[in-house]
């Protein structure tokens, strides 16, 4: 078959291999420009056509017109970030987000080892997992915001509250979703793996854990977005400083262009903490076939 008769995007992929690679993450750009611009427009059409009010529903041709006025309230300088002063910039506005984002990396990191640790504890050591599960199972519906006094009472004010509360989110519903994990294994692979002769860590690290990563990714996916909300919730009560404490001082102002710019920055910076999430999920999960993870 000749390159002519070939399809187009076939055609590039077998003359440039670096193509192939780039192409799906050129597609994912495009259709989440689509996405966001056809809800931009939308907006700005609504704004043009009266139906929203710009003190109220400010479309993003205003609240993003003089972002060197928003800038103001993100100044590390002030008395307290979220404090209207003289200075700030662009990088003060990274720095909060930097703040936000390592409390959010950390509680996620931290809660994923542990609970893929405890739900495996559970499953191999019968009397760890009748003594722990009872408490973790009673513990889990209690919401993550229950539990800020708690974290405030022990760990004061600052970091470690917030990634506290981020940990706390995940860890119960992590455990649970491990122990879930594990019961899937098929049993024939472990049947199989012992009559090879594999050890008991053999076992865990060739077959079950191989075999439980791919839901596990999923379900701290699912629950990255809940993590953020935690810590946005812990930010604007006071733990420290943040998107969160931001998005508050503009809500007791009734400045309505720096919550929704605050929003933009949130909402962009939770995307882009999915893509990232994305992206180590392929580099971990390297016996998966890419199109199978891009549907995970």
């Amino acid at each position: 078959m000749s390159d002519n008769s070939l399809p187009a995007s076939a055609s590039l992929r077998r003359k440039s291999p670096g193509v192939a690679r780039w192409l799906p993450l050129a597609k994912s750009i495009g259709w989440a420009s689509l996405s966001i611009g056809l809800f931009v427009a939308f907006w700005e059409f609504a704004w043009w056509r009266g139906w929203a009010n710009p003190l109220l529903l400010p479309p993003p041709h205003i609240f993003l017109a003089n972002l060197t006025e928003q800038f103001r309230f993100f100044d590390p300088n002030g008395e307290r970030i979220g404090a209207l002063s003289t200075g700030g910039s662009f990088l003060s506005v990274l720095g909060v987000i930097g703040w936000s984002s390592l409390r959010v990396f950390l509680g996620l990191l931290i809660g994923f080892v542990a609970s893929v640790i405890v739900g495996v504890a559970i499953r191999y050591f019968g009397i760890f997992g009748k003594l722990t599960l009872p408490l973790i199972t009673m513990l889990a519906p209690i919401s993550p915001v229950a539990w800020l006094p708690v974290a405030i009472f022990v760990f004061g004010i600052g970091n470690p509250p917030a990634i506290f509360l981020v940990f706390i989110s995940i860890f119960f519903v992590m455990v649970l979703a491990t122990l879930a994990q594990i019961d899937a294994v098929p049993r024939h692979y472990i049947q199989l793996a012992r009559v090879m002769g594999a050890s008991k860590r053999q076992i865990f690290l060739r077959v079950i854990l191989p075999a439980i990563l791919p839901g596990l990714f999923v379900t701290l996916r699912m629950n990255l977005f809940g993590a953020w909300m935690v810590v946005l919730i812990a930010e604007a009560v006071g733990v420290g400083s943040g998107l969160g404490q931001v998005t508050m001082m503009a809500r007791n102002t009734f400045n309505a262009s720096l919550v929704f710019f605050t929003m933009t920055l949130i909402g962009l910076t939770g995307f882009l903490f999915d893509q990232a999430l994305r992206l180590i999920q392929r580099k971990v999960l390297w016996w998966i076939q890419p199109s199978n993870i891009g549907a995970l």
